[in-house]
Parts: structure tokens; C-alpha cells; sequence
């Protein structure tokens, strides 16, 4: 008599149960084996079995080493500047094109195009938008009487067109998640705002932005996480140059691992870059797990 439900409370665990092993097998196991690795000193093309066993020394040149720390700074810096900047123009802009109007969903559809874009493809389009003697952006910035910069070739520019670049990429990203959010807010509330005499500013402020934070805290977290992740773009405009000025946490791994062919130390880099993304990824899911109950449920 007793069978039934414990087949019943199996039932969702054998649903699951492919889609587990096909995790385990495309990640849990590489990562193992990136942590293995970790310990050793190895390069590619050489036989697994001259790997040398360093036990914690990739760890302990880490925390010596200043381009580690170097690199990520610039990767804190840079998510810092982005996220806030995509999270504030994203929002408002969703604010304001809130109500329909005509014409709104053709411009809708290619405000989104950019995010769509392979970030190499927008890397190439940027790093020729930025070249110093044909870019257009130098072309432009002539018209206001400024003369033209070499804008990958100096430090604080390269930064400053990076950060651009994905701006102009993540942004419609933040105005599609707050569109979607304003789209599920409680109308009944928002009237009751307008009878109880708020004006526009006033609902905004007070009523809708708190009952958007829950997706506009997510919206965050998930940039934060690609913005720790972004490789392409850097690579192909700046190669995290000049100097390190751009070299973030993954650019600098990706060098470590397929340029120094220190592997076994890019693994040990590649851990605390995903301590890093574990961290925000359980804040997000902290926040947006839907199995997640009130404390009064």
C-alpha cells in the first residue's frame, strides 16, 4: 500500500535524472578535473604522465602574484562601471517607453539586436568603430572640434571604449528584463496610486522601482556574473592592453593557460574566477529560486 507513494515522490527525480547526468558529465566532471590539475604543472602536447605534482604552490604564487591581482582589479572596476551604468540607463529607458506607442514595437525589436550579436562580431565592429586614423568615432569627436585620439593605444581610453562597447551590447539586455517586470506589476496598485494623488514621479518612485527590485536585483546579479565571465570583446579589441590596463580575470587566465602553457596554474586562476561566479550565482538564485516560500507559507 506504501509503494505507490514512494514511486510518486520518485517520479520528478527520474525526470531530472538525464538531464543530471548530462551536467555531470559537461561540467561537474571537467571541473573536478580542473581542480586536479591545479596541483600539478603540466602543458599541452606533453604526455599526462611527466605532469609534475607542485601540491598548493600554484595557490601560493597566486596570492604573490601582482598581475593576478592586477587583473582582478580591472575586472572590478570594469563590472562595477558597466553594471551600474546598464542597470540605470536599461531602467530608465524601460520607464519611459513603458506605455505604447506607435511604432514602438519595430523600435522595440532593434534596440534588442546588439545583446544578439556574437561578442566577437561586436568586438571587430567596435575595434574598427575606435582606430585611430579610419574610425568613426574619431570622426564624430572631430565634429565637436576635439581631435582625434588614439583610443586603443592609451590606458584609460581603452578602458573607456571597452566599457562602451558593452554598454551599447548589455544595455538592451537590462531594458528587455524591466519591460518584462513592469509588464507583471499589479495594475490595481498603480490605480490606487493614481487615486490616492500620486503623480507620475511619485508612483515611480514609491510604487513601481520597489516592486520591480526583486527583478531588478536579479537583473544585476546576471550581469555582474557575465560581466566576471566576458572574454571575447577584450580579446579582440585591446588583447588587454595596453600594458594591463584591460586585462581582466579570464583574459589573463586564457594567457596563463594557452600562452605561458602553464596550465596547471591557469586551473588554480579558473578556480578563484568560479568561487567568484559561485558566489554571485547563489545570490541570484538566493533571490529568484521560484521554489522559494515566505516565511508566512
Amino acid at each position: 500500500m506504501r509503494v505507490a507513494p514512494v514511486l510518486n515522490r520518485a517520479v520528478p527525480y527520474l525526470y531530472i535524472a538525464p538531464a543530471a547526468v548530462v551536467l555531470a558529465a559537461a561540467a561537474v566532471y571537467p571541473l573536478a578535473l580542473s581542480a586536479e590539475l591545479a596541483f600539478y604543472e603540466w602543458g599541452l602536447g606533453t604526455p599526462w604522465s611527466s605532469a609534475r605534482w607542485l601540491g598548493f604552490e600554484a595557490y601560493t604564487r597566486m596570492a604573490e602574484d601582482d598581475a593576478v591581482w592586477t587583473s582582478v582589479g580591472v575586472t572590478l572596476a570594469f563590472c562595477a562601471i558597466i553594471v551600474a551604468a546598464e542597470m540605470l540607463i536599461g531602467t530608465a529607458l524601460a520607464l519611459l517607453l513603458e506605455k505604447p506607442v506607435r511604432g514602438m514595437a519595430v523600435f522595440r525589436t532593434i534596440f534588442v539586436l546588439p545583446f544578439m550579436i556574437a561578442p566577437i562580431v561586436v568586438g571587430l565592429v567596435w575595434r574598427y568603430l575606435f582606430d585611430a586614423q579610419y574610425g568613426l568615432i574619431n570622426y564624430f569627436v572631430s565634429l565637436a572640434g576635439i581631435a582625434p585620439q588614439a583610443w586603443l593605444a592609451d590606458p584609460q581610453l581603452a578602458f573607456l571604449a571597452l566599457v562602451i562597447t558593452d554598454i551599447w551590447q548589455w544595455t538592451p539586455f537590462v531594458f528587455i528584463m524591466v519591460v518584462a517586470g513592469l509588464q507583471g506589476l499589479d495594475s490595481a496598485v498603480m490605480e490606487a496610486a493614481r487615486i490616492d494623488g500620486a503623480n507620475a514621479w511619485q508612483t515611480t518612485v514609491s510604487v513601481k522601482l520597489p516592486m520591480l527590485a526583486p527583478v531588478l536585483l536579479v537583473t544585476l546579479l546576471m550581469r555582474l556574473i557575465d560581466g566576471f565571465r566576458g572574454l571575447e570583446t577584450m580579446f579582440v579589441m585591446t588583447f588587454g592592453g595596453p600594458g594591463l590596463s584591460t586585462e581582466v580575470l579570464s583574459l589573463h587566465i586564457y594567457k596563463v593557460a594557452f600562452i605561458a602553457q602553464k596550465l596547471g596554474y591557469a586551473s588554480a586562476l579558473s578556480n578563484l574566477l568560479l568561487l567568484i561566479v559561485m558566489a554571485l550565482a547563489l545570490a541570484l538564485l538566493a533571490v529568484a529560486n521560484p521554489m522559494k516560500r515566505n516565511d508566512g507559507a
